[in-house]
Order: structure tokens, then C-alpha cells, then sequence
């Protein structure tokens, strides 16, 4: 396991290249409801952010409440939010969220961990990303890049994005917390690719494991 001192070391530099302000969802701390976060990182799903950030303007233009969404015709909702991809699935869902927000939180969006993923359709990264961005809750929001890095790095060896969060707070300082998924989201999209990662290019490749790394740049 890598070194607490080269992940600080680690997360000081990518958090400085990376602001949090940057990606579509942590730009939207501060200046979005609840729902709006909620439902962007619903649409978010898969698609890239430029992406998701058109839409959920879109759609928010149209249908902002839980409320509004609901009583939003379905066909006018795909269609709304269709450039996310997986558009069935996903209107499916905004509709599904919306309804039980109405019946069992009164429209709001709940503040704890267990009230969010009771809800279905929301998994634990979404559940940590409301949590983290609307409630300024220290937790680490995992998505595949979240998930993929720290592994890379060295840092842990899991196989699950839940065994990931776990490992991650016995080890990440907490002054990084707030940090890590927008770093490491955009880290991942720009240099630390899946395939082939631009290694020729990091600025952490001095502190890198390259687990699993076959072949890179």
C-alpha cells in the first residue's frame, strides 16, 4: 500500500490542477437546489459532462421540481434529456425519483445516506454526491474513475466501488475529501485513461504503482 505521505503528496497536486469548480456537478454547489443536483447526477450517468450540463439546462428550463417532472409528459422527457443516452431508462427513473420524493419526503430531498439509497434508482454515488454537494457532508462520492485511480495508484486493491470508499477512508486525509472526486474524475477523463494512460504526461507519475498497466503514453 502506497505511502500516506505520496498520497498527500499525490492529492496536493491534482487538487491544484483540477479545480472542483470545473465538472458540471461541483459547479453547481451553491448555486442549485437539491433536486437539480439530484437529478443532473441521475443524468450524468454515463455520459459526458458537457453533456449532462446542456441537458440538465434544458431540462431544468422546463421541469425543475419533483413536481414538474411528474407531470411532464414522458415522450417530452425523453426527448428533453435523449443526448444523455439510455434515455428510456433514464426518463424512467427522473419520473420514478420524482414520484418518491412527493410521497415519502414531501418534495424534499433527504439528508441522510440511508433515506437517499432507499430510494430507487439512487446508489451510493449519487447518494454521496447529494450528500457532498448539497449537504457539505465529508464523504467520497465513488465512480469509476474514483474507483479505477486509487487502485492504479497503489494506494488500495479493491474490486468494488463500495470497497473502495471503505479502504479510502481509512487512508485519504479528510482535508482532501471535499477534493477527490472532482480531481480525480477529471484526472481520469484527461491523462489516467482507462487504456493506454498518458504516463508521458502525468504530474503524479513519480508517486504511481501503474497496477495493471499494460501499455501507456
Amino acid at each position: 500500500m502506497e505511502s500516506k505521505v505520496n498520497i498527500s503528496k499525490t492529492m496536493w497536486i491534482l487538487a491544484k490542477k483540477y479545480p472542483r469548480s470545473t465538472t458540471t456537478l461541483n459547479s453547481m454547489r451553491g448555486s442549485s437546489t437539491p433536486f437539480e443536483i439530484l437529478i443532473s447526477c441521475l443524468l450524468s450517468l454515463r455520459t459526458r459532462d458537457e453533456v449532462t450540463d446542456v441537458v440538465s439546462r434544458d431540462l431544468f428550463t422546463v421541469a425543475n421540481t419533483p413536481e414538474k417532472i411528474v407531470s411532464l409528459p414522458t415522450g417530452k422527457l425523453k426527448k428533453i434529456i435523449f443526448k444523455t443516452g439510455h434515455f428510456n431508462k433514464k426518463a424512467e427513473v427522473l419520473k420514478s425519483v420524482s414520484r418518491d420524493l412527493i410521497e415519502r419526503f414531501g418534495g424534499e430531498v433527504p439528508d441522510s445516506y440511508e433515506e437517499l439509497i432507499s430510494i430507487k434508482g439512487v446508489g451510493p454515488k449519487t447518494a454521496n454526491i447529494v450528500l457532498a454537494f448539497v449537504f457539505g457532508k465529508l464523504v467520497l462520492p465513488i465512480d469509476v474513475h474514483c474507483h479505477r485511480i486509487p487502485n492504479r495508484l497503489g494506494w488500495i486493491k479493491t474490486k468494488t466501488p463500495e470497497e473502495t470508499e471503505r479502504e479510502l477512508m481509512k487512508i485519504l486525509p479528510k482535508r482532501f475529501w471535499r477534493e477527490f472526486n472532482s480531481a480525480f474524475v477529471q484526472f481520469g477523463r484527461e491523462i489516467c485513461l482507462p487504456v493506454s494512460p498518458k504516463c508521458s504526461e502525468c504530474p503524479v507519475v513519480e508517486f504511481c504503482g501503474k497496477a495493471g498497466v499494460l501499455r501507456s503514453r
